[in-house]
């Protein structure tokens, strides 16, 4: 029987992912500022500097986990745009939008609504994810006002950032409030006030 060894960067690429799934599960729930290293450390029941063997820093961890989380969060989104309907994919899409967000609390809170740390690297990299996160849900934006489901002439991104900062501004109150949605119906109150 042949032993089949894994090679060295796939081990290390796996121990990547397993650092950054942990360090997701801590930021999600405590923040980048309420979390630090010796944390991740612990919980991964390692020492740090096994962890800052595979990453500079904090804030190098976070990133990822911000990639991760708009990584889902996009295929969220893009699973709404496979609707048949205009009107069904803006529900979708918002449903979506908002159960992920209170699924991951504050590292949504912190991608959408800025609530980071002063990293400039870290504020640069959350920039980037917020445009293009309002580049995925614009399309859809234009779809309702190609079928004429908008009466009035608005401009597209402006009506975007309008959607996007109506479900951020319910995430966080939800969240605050540690509160259920019933992302459904708060989706057709949506739509029916904005369009």
């Amino acid at each position: 029987m042949e032993i089949i060894k894994k090679p060295r960067e796939n081990i290390i690429q796996d121990t990547k992912q397993y650092i950054i799934g942990a360090a997701r599960n801590l930021f999600s729930e405590y923040s980048y500022l309420g979390v630090s290293m010796d944390d991740i450390a612990k919980k991964l029941n390692i020492t740090k500097a096994a962890l800052y063997y595979h990453f500079t820093g904090k804030a190098e961890i976070y990133i990822e986990v911000l990639n991760n989380v708009f990584d889902k969060l996009s295929l969220s989104i893009s699973e709404a745009l496979s609707e048949k309907t205009v009107d069904k994919k803006l529900h979708k899409l918002i449903r979506n939008y908002l159960d992920f967000g209170l699924k991951e609390k504050n590292l949504v809170k912190s991608l959408m609504l800025k609530l980071s740390p002063a990293d400039p690297q870290i504020k640069n990299r959350i920039a980037q994810l917020r445009e293009q996160i309002i580049g995925l849900i614009q399309p859809v934006i234009k779809e309702m006002s190609a079928s004429k489901k908008i009466t009035r002439k608005v401009d597209d991104k402006l009506l975007t950032s309008l959607l996007v900062g109506t479900m951020n501004g319910l995430i966080l109150e939800y969240s605050f409030l540690n509160k259920k949605i019933k992302s459904g119906k708060v989706a057709d109150q949506i739509i029916a006030a904005l369009f």
